[in-house]
């Protein structure tokens, strides 16, 4: 029997600016985009991978059970980019790193070597979820 990661949610909070850096900067498909009573759910993945999908939602969704006071601190810790994140990876992090910087993307760190023997860069995406990015086929923990 095999188990494969089908889909993961990061919250946004602006649904528009969310398909903006996860279509046009990264490069995503964008798989679905679904509204409901002024919310919306946005299905993006990579391309080339369609068994493989991120689920962009809104921070709490009423009902939910999520209270006021916890909507306000999951939205002040997604600012600091604190709350959620995601890691991916790319054969050529410079370039990723330079179509970033490009588009203006909110840069928390440039492409490093780091000493666990991984290279990467982080950015936050426009609800500051942070995003790793890391250089594929090296050595170490993927």
């Amino acid at each position: 029997m095999d188990i494969v990661i089908h889909s993961s949610f990061l919250p946004h909070t602006d649904p528009d600016a969310s398909l903006v850096f996860y279509r046009d900067v990264l490069g995503f498909e964008v798989r679905g985009d679904t509204g409901y009573e002024g919310m919306r759910w946005i299905t993006v993945g990579p391309a080339g991978q369609p068994g493989t999908s991120l689920v962009l939602q809104p921070v709490a969704v009423p009902g939910s059970g999520v209270t006021d006071d916890e909507r306000r601190t999951i939205t002040e810790m997604m600012a600091k980019g604190t709350y959620s994140g995601v890691n991916l990876a790319t054969d050529d992090l410079d370039t990723m790193f330079e179509r970033l910087q490009k588009h203006d993307a909110d840069i928390v760190q440039e492409p490093t070597d780091q000493h666990w023997g991984v290279r990467d860069c982080a950015v936050r995406d426009p609800a500051g979820n942070l995003i790793r990015i890391q250089q594929l086929n090296q050595a170490g923990p993927a």
